[in-house]
């Protein structure tokens, strides 16, 4: 994939608040020596809220097809994040019959992104965009995971009008040697009284190599917002280090529902040590400063009421 992947830089860029209740039980984690078979499922149990998150990985075939590289992510190795929300619970406005989810999938072999953050999705929606990058990168691993929204009405998970769980999901690529990964998810302890919806927040972290978060923020108040962004940022992160072993270079996407200078400020949660990069509306990627930005695009779609924000980062 790697000369696949030139080309495809070559080519689209020549233009161009309330703490959580901290981390207990931690995640379990596949490890290099026991491989998940294609597909496996994976019982993640970091969750703040004691919900387990879901997760599945979808390893090369054999050995022989892994891409072997160092333990890390690969020195100046491009790495790319692609944020979706896809609009797909069935009950919003922007619902377009389900068609965001191909019109995603058509995005993601276009741009070839090493992690997907997803927002309003129903959970079979990330299985199957993972098999869609899998198929992207072909020999590598690329592990999912999905964590649903709270019902506050149910105190269950949140559903899409056909009865799935609904929520926020990750998929990543792994370039280096699969070493396993940990999950982590949950719900904030600040939200919105007025809405059933309890957002909600989900890491991964492929071990030795690198931690992504997604989150889908309160949209009825800014304040609300806010808080859990700060929350996120300054608290739970640092808390999914802390029980991963410690420091990897970080990304955070998702739809913050806060603007850059509107008020609040998306800017005004973003801590020491990272940049933000928005699409001038609501969707934003955070990186820690090892990564370098290389460039931003926003990539058109017309089955959802967001276009997919796309950054190129490069590894140190």
């Amino acid at each position: 994939m790697s000369s696949c992947k030139a080309v495809l830089v070559a080519c689209a860029f020549a233009a161009a608040a309330p703490t959580s209740s901290l981390l207990s039980g931690c995640a379990e984690s596949e490890t290099a020596g026991l491989a998940p078979e294609p597909g496996a499922e994976i019982e993640a149990c970091g969750d703040l809220d004691g919900a387990c998150a879901q997760s599945g990985v979808i390893a090369p075939s054999s050995e022989a097809d892994a891409i072997l590289r160092p333990d890390a992510l690969p020195t100046h190795y491009p790495f790319w994040v692609l944020q979706m929300n896809l609009c797909n619970s069935g009950i919003a406005k922007c619902y377009d019959g389900g068609k965001s989810v191909p019109e995603a999938a058509t995005v993601i072999q276009g741009s070839a992104p090493d992690v997907v953050t997803l927002n309003e999705i129903c959970q079979p929606d990330v299985a199957q965009l993972a098999a869609t990058l899998s198929s992207v990168y072909s020999g590598s691993t690329v592990v999912w995971a999905f964590k649903a929204a709270t019902d506050r009405r149910t105190n269950a998970p949140y559903k899409c009008k056909n009865g799935q769980d609904y929520g926020i999901g990750l998929i990543a690529h792994i370039p280096a040697p699969f070493n396993g990964v940990q999950t982590y998810g949950g719900v904030y302890a600040s939200q919105d009284t007025a809405s059933a919806e309890e957002r909600a927040w989900l890491c991964i972290h492929a071990v030795g190599n690198f931690y992504a978060c997604t989150t889908h923020l309160a949209s009825t108040s800014g304040t609300i917002a806010q808080n859990q962004c700060k929350d996120l940022t300054n608290n739970i992160i640092p808390a999914v280090r802390s029980a991963g072993g410690g420091y990897a270079p970080t990304v955070l996407g998702g739809d913050f529902n806060l603007k850059y200078k509107g008020s609040p400020d998306a800017q005004s949660c973003v801590p020491s040590g990272y940049f933000r990069k928005g699409d001038g509306d609501v969707q934003h990627i955070m990186a820690t400063t090892d990564l370098v930005f290389s460039s931003s695009r926003s990539i058109g779609m017309s089955h959802t009421d967001h276009d997919a924000w796309f950054v190129a980062l490069t590894a140190p």
